[in-house]
């Protein structure tokens, strides 16, 4: 009898993996949330998202557009304005991005408080 392969040694398991860490990062899912509601400028988009180096943008922007998530477009002014939009396939990223956002407003109260709750009283016994 021979062992089962390891999970992760498929290259499909790897790359959806990968994949679904780059789009569960929190600036990912910033970047997305931001754009959805339209294209943005660089500057304008580092505003909305706190808290954000200019570095992790512009690292996160350009794997966007890698993925084909995101498109870059330069307008012909002094000095030059860069506006990124989500393409289709980011528009559609969004969508499960915009209810992660949604769920998560809507339950940090509820969180916070079982955190307090957790930080004052320790993790809660299950009787078996």
């Amino acid at each position: 009898m021979t062992a089962a392969p390891h999970p992760h040694s498929n290259p499909d398991c790897r790359a959806v993996s990968e994949l679904i860490g780059r789009v569960g990062d929190k600036w990912t899912v910033l970047i997305v949330q931001a754009l959805a509601k339209g294209p943005c400028r660089f500057n304008a988009l580092k505003r909305q998202i706190g808290g954000i180096s200019q570095q992790m943008l512009t690292r996160t922007l350009k794997t966007l557009e890698r993925d084909g998530m995101a498109a870059r477009r330069v307008h012909a002014t002094v000095p030059p304005q860069v506006e990124y939009a989500l393409t289709p396939l980011g528009h559609s990223l969004s969508v499960p991005v915009l209810a992660l956002a949604e769920w998560t407003f809507a339950h940090l109260p509820q969180i916070h408080a079982n955190r307090a709750a957790y930080d004052d009283e320790g993790p809660r016994r299950v009787a078996a």
